[in-house]
């Protein structure tokens, strides 16, 4: 959510097009509507699978907290909700749409026959910042989507520390994920490689909006500074013998390195 409001930010304040206000709340709703039909699928698609993890046997499909049609029916109501939202948005947005469901929906499967299953997960996301300034904006710009690339390897890269846990229960179900294809330390490796592409993309990303909206300046450099630092600080966290501190560098610190971006940078660009 803050990376696709400072997508919104960055079109509402270089290339405003028709009610903001209106345009803002319906890039909100999309992302709930987006959001949870993803996570409801994922639910719906893997019950089966979490039903025999010690881990996530306890969710709600699988403990009868919710039916498994109860949970396709409210993935379809959203799904029907988001396109609908997009139409009101834009044309472009509209046409758009069933690509985005597509990616969101379509990576459940993915843990089935790929170990790149994490980079669609962050492709996923990655679509949040280029969404909601093409809602404004009605078109596509480079800033965005560079945003949106450092999005799709920080998501990749904090989905492969997250999948550590399930090392030994993916490959004995024959799953595919980095750390059961190759082994914990060298998933970290890898995972710390996706997050220096982040940087990479952050900065060039920071680079190209100082450049195309003058009035930013310190806070937006100050925010990228702070989540690459909290990149830093969550692979000093977890270590390939110790994941105790898993759900502090999943949740917390990737939680706080997003909120502390986007409130720096939208504060920069709008005021």
């Amino acid at each position: 959510m803050p990376f696709a409001l400072v997508g919104f930010t960055i079109a509402a304040t270089t290339r405003p097009e028709g009610n903001i206000w209106l345009k803002l709340f319906l890039v909100v709703l999309c992302m709930v509507l987006a959001r949870s039909a993803a996570m409801a699928f994922n639910r719906f698609l893997d019950r089966d699978i979490d039903a025999a993890n010690d881990r996530t046997r306890m969710r709600e499909i699988p403990s009868g907290v919710i039916t498994p049609q109860s949970a396709l029916t409210f993935v379809l109501l959203n799904c029907a909700g988001f396109v609908m939202a997009t139409f009101f948005i834009n044309k472009l947005c509209f046409l758009l749409s069933p690509i985005a469901l597509a990616v969101v929906l379509g990576y459940s499967y993915t843990k089935r026959f790929t170990w790149l299953c994490h980079l669609v997960l962050g492709l996923g996301l990655a679509l949040a910042p280029v969404g909601a300034y093409i809602a404004v904006a009605g078109s596509f710009d480079w800033i965005p989507i560079l945003y949106g690339t450092a999005v799709l390897f920080w998501t990749a890269g904090f989905d492969v520390i997250y999948a550590l846990q399930d090392e030994s229960f993916d490959r004995e179900h024959g799953l595919y994920s980095m750390p059961a294809f190759f082994g914990k330390s060298r998933a970290l490796r890898i995972s710390e490689w996706m997050h220096l592409g982040t940087s990479f993309f952050m900065v060039l990303g920071a680079r190209m909006l100082f450049s195309a909206a003058p009035q930013t300046g310190w806070l937006l450099w100050i925010g990228t500074a702070l989540f690459l630092g909290l990149l830093v600080y969550q692979h000093l966290l977890v270590k390939p013998n110790d994941l105790s501190r898993v759900n502090l560098a999943f949740f917390t610190t990737n939680g706080f390195a997003s909120l502390i971006f986007g409130i720096c940078a939208i504060c920069d660009l709008a005021f």
